[in-house]
């Protein structure tokens, strides 16, 4: 379980092994090479410490959200951090971000108003998912592309059953869904923001 204290689990800060509870935190990641693209130097940095901030904003008057992190992007750059490893690190904090918007949530409503709006939310989703295969989304044009239809069917019908029957499906594998391009394919934005949904409902629950 993540701690729960006034400071955040520092694994969430950091991607490499953990430290000793004695030692420093860092907010540095791996680079890319010279030749390689990677995320902004400054911009992480930056991103990381503000993250810190607002997690021990002890009052709450600072916004930033689980969701606000899983939409966080960074500039790209020559040499700069490995993109696998800060994506780990946002993962990882938007875990903790997600748990404390818990804790306060049902401090002031209690656990069963959170997990009701969960379930609601829940549905909704079921009722879009459990669509016939091929017409969950609405679909691009001839002249655009979109996301794979099938792959997307493929997942969604996973997910149907993690929600009805408890089929396992873990947060990962819906964050690192990969769907092939394909014209006349699904609107990328409608299938992102039903799967940011199921997110956020898999983190509630968890």
């Amino acid at each position: 379980m993540r701690s729960t204290s006034s400071s955040p689990d520092p694994a969430a800060f950091d991607t490499r092994r953990p430290v000793g509870q004695n030692e420093a935190v860092s907010t540095t990641f791996p680079r890319t090479s010279k030749k390689m693209l990677g995320y902004n130097l400054k911009q992480v940095e930056e991103f990381l410490e503000s993250t810190r901030h607002a997690y021990d904003d002890a009052a709450g008057t600072d916004q930033l959200t689980a969701a606000d992190i899983r939409h966080t992007a960074f500039a790209m750059q020559k040499g700069g951090y490995s993109p696998s490893h800060v994506d780990a690190a946002l993962e990882r904090l938007e875990d903790a971000f997600a748990l404390r918007e818990r804790e306060r949530a049902t401090g002031e409503s209690g656990s069963q108003a959170w997990l009701d709006e969960a379930r609601q939310t829940a549905q909704v989703i079921i009722n879009r998912l459990g669509r016939p295969a091929g017409h969950r989304f609405s679909r691009t044009s001839i002249f655009s592309t979109g996301y794979n239809k099938a792959d997307v069917d493929r997942l969604a019908a996973k997910l149907v059953t993690y929600f009805q029957d408890g089929h396992p499906v873990t947060v990962d594998d819906v964050r690192t869904a990969v769907f092939r391009p394909q014209r006349t394919g699904y609107r990328e934005a409608q299938v992102d923001l039903v799967l940011d949904s199921v997110v956020d409902v898999m983190l509630a629950v968890r």
